[in-house]
């Protein structure tokens, strides 16, 4: 049965639900304020919402087809699967793009998809996509492409220069999960296909002899995402890859995606469903990692088995476990311990240090720079704030785990 294009739209917009997008920050500035060419990727309104978690939900995110030849346990879309099955010629996806943008409910395109009769066939319809919106419809908005590692690399090099973030899925936490349950996908591929992404970008920042730059590749970098809970990897593995893949490959983003179980699966998973909040609190952790200087060991070190704490934020767990370097004098204390004090952020820090250059700081101060004094109250002091016994009180964490719930019935 021949499908409309809006049923299209529908089976493969609801598709790309599983991947996990991202935001169309670190791309080239570019807008059609000029009067020459179509859209933006600075743009406003709805097209740069974000989540609280970070991600963007500014982009058209589609499949280009949930048709595929492999057979990965944890995908809806694997050939075995008996899930409503549709397909976009690169036309019907260019003309989708442009419309939506016509319409302001877009600033960009996600892409993704199955694979159809080969890897290369799929990369060339997806850079095709890419190359008739830059190249034809001369459309400046954000493109993502999630790459297909076992393409050949020149396609992935075709792609770079009209994406302006690629991406590349590492699947699973460990290269055991990926043979049990995605057989037909290679790590070794995966990792060198990131490697040319990584070179890519590289090369593009050099000047030729005569001072000329290479043509831009991947401006935005690449990303990669890992599927949470289809195997039985524990946190402190999660994090730990994701650790790695950020030193090796200078990524900008590792997502995090919460396995959902698919209903008519006959495939063998372990019984590992993570709620929503568990890829949350991953989210969370992975901040902390960057931008905090906590190691992995610290975050995951504090609960039993490996694991972030589901009831509160991994920084307020660490502290409550490390109660005896708090409370800090917030006047006193270096910018590292500062960091690690519930409720202050980067910003909040930066702000401390350079106001402390000149004056005490006082509770109202830290009120106006945007601290969360709520999570801090316990494990600072000021000039006019103590705590008191409050950081060694017995109920400390009783005071931020999350009130009992009663749970539905029905």
């Amino acid at each position: 049965m021949v499908k409309t294009l809006s049923e299209k739209l529908a089976i493969l917009s609801d598709a790309a639900r599983y991947d996990a997008s991202c935001a169309s920050s670190g791309g080239n500035k570019r807008n059609s304020r000029d009067g020459k060419g179509l859209g933006s990727n600075e743009g406003s309104g709805i097209c740069h919402a974000y989540t609280p978690d970070g991600r963007c939900i500014s982009l058209l995110k589609i499949l280009m087809t949930n048709f595929c030849i492999y057979d990965c346990a944890y995908c809806v879309n694997r050939v075995s699967s008996n899930t409503p099955r549709a397909r976009f010629t690169p036309e019907e996806v260019v003309s989708l793009t442009i419309e939506f943008y016509r319409r302001n409910y877009i600033e960009g395109l996600f892409l993704s998809s199955g694979i159809i009769q080969s890897p290369d066939k799929t990369m060339e319809d997806m850079v095709q996509i890419a190359r008739l919106l830059r190249e034809r419809e001369n459309f400046r908005g954000y493109i993502h492409l999630k790459t297909i590692p076992d393409a050949a690399p020149e396609l992935i090099a075709a792609a770079g220069l009209y994406a302006d973030r690629l991406s590349i899925n590492v699947e699973l936490p460990t290269e055991a999960a990926v043979a049990a349950y995605a057989p037909e996908k290679n790590p070794a591929t995966i990792r060198s296909a990131m490697q040319d992404v990584k070179a890519g970008r590289a090369a593009s920042k050099d000047r030729s002899h005569s001072g000329k730059r290479p043509p831009k590749f991947a401006p935005a970098g690449q990303s990669t995402q890992v599927i949470v809970g289809a195997d039985g990897s524990n946190d402190a593995t999660i994090l730990g890859q994701a650790n790695s893949l950020y030193g090796s490959y200078g990524l900008k983003r590792v997502y995090y995606s919460a396995f959902s179980p698919i209903p008519d699966s006959s495939a063998k998973l372990p019984l590992v469903q993570p709620p929503l909040v568990r890829e949350h609190r991953l989210y969370q952790a992975d901040w902390l990692l960057r931008f905090y200087g906590f190691s992995v060991d610290e975050i995951t070190g504090v609960t039993q088995a490996g694991n972030l704490d589901l009831d509160m934020d991994p920084k307020l767990a660490w502290a409550i476990a490390h109660r005896g370097l708090f409370p800090l004098d917030v006047q006193r204390a270096s910018r590292d311990l500062l960091l690690r004090v519930p409720g202050f952020g980067v910003r909040t820090v930066n702000r401390i240090l350079s106001t402390r250059r000149h004056r005490d700081l006082r509770y109202a101060d830290l009120q106006r720079m945007g601290a969360l004094l709520k999570k801090a109250r316990p494990f600072i002091t000021l000039r006019d704030w103590s705590p008191g016994r409050l950081t060694d009180s017995a109920d400390l964490r009783a005071r931020f785990a999350p009130p009992p719930e009663q749970l539905s019935l029905f």
